[in-house]
């Protein structure tokens, strides 16, 4: 995970968390790119899993969009064709408890969230921090960018 400088009360923290597929990561991505280019005091933080920090962690990105990582707790994605109601199960079922308490040891204030709409656990689990909720569908995303 990348350093996160937490030094600033008067900048926007907005967690992004994506579906955990290609289709869904990347226009995620390309989102929090076009809203960290809008705003100087932003600071996006973009939870995936090991897996995906491997497959995306060099990626060109702006400063203010920082990886936080999940651990692996879904097949890996090489070989979820094979049995893919098992992938999106475990996706529904074994991603937010790690998720949540990632985000609660980077104790970050969360000024908001940008979900993707399958996950209906991180649109809860935003409402439980009081901050506002953004979900979008797939084609939504792509729209925007």
């Amino acid at each position: 995970m990348d350093r996160i400088d937490m030094k600033s009360n008067t900048i926007t923290h907005l967690v992004a968390i994506p579906y955990p597929g290609r289709g869904h990561i990347n226009p995620m991505m390309n989102l929090c790119k076009l809203l960290s280019s809008r705003k100087n005091d932003l600071l996006i933080i973009f939870v995936v899993t090991e897996e995906w920090l491997g497959f995306i962690g060099s990626c060109v990105k702006p400063d203010n969009i920082q990886f936080a990582a999940i651990p692996n707790v879904l097949p890996f994605e090489l070989v979820r064709d094979a049995d893919f109601p098992g992938f999106y199960e475990a996706v529904m079922t074994k991603m937010e408890a790690p998720c949540e308490e990632l985000l609660d040891i980077l104790e970050l204030p969360k000024t908001a969230t940008i979900v993707d709409t399958e996950l209906k656990w991180a649109i809860c689990m935003g409402n439980r921090w009081n901050c506002p909720v953004n979900s979008f569908t797939l084609k939504e995303m792509n729209l925007y960018i």
